[in-house]
């Protein structure tokens, strides 16, 4: 049985835009991530894949931008990506620890 996920924060739909193409940019590139890939073919399409997703969170920030959303409410697009598992989404863009120590 899958647990109950906490509902996510009322969002405007161009933080909710920001949230989702972030979070495509950060799988990206732990795709890309040399530490924790095995493969070079993998890699390059995520790479080629990243510059459209990053396209589409300047653009989702330039529609915030234009509507008068001058202010990035932190807390609230944090408690987003937690409920998204951000992350651990995030996590794979980091070097993993030193087995050695």
């Amino acid at each position: 049985m899958v647990p109950d996920l906490p509902p996510l924060p009322a969002l405007t739909r161009a933080e909710a835009e920001l949230v989702d193409a972030y979070l495509e940019v950060v799988d990206l590139l732990g795709k890309i991530n040399p530490s924790r890939g095995t493969h070079t073919y993998g890699a390059l399409r995520a790479a080629q894949a990243l510059v459209g997703r990053a396209q589409a969170l300047r653009e989702a920030l330039t529609l915030m931008h234009v509507r008068g959303e001058s202010e990035v409410h932190a807390e609230t697009l944090a408690r987003a990506l937690r409920v998204l598992d951000g992350e651990r989404r995030a996590g794979r863009v980091t070097v993993p620890g030193d087995p050695a120590s």
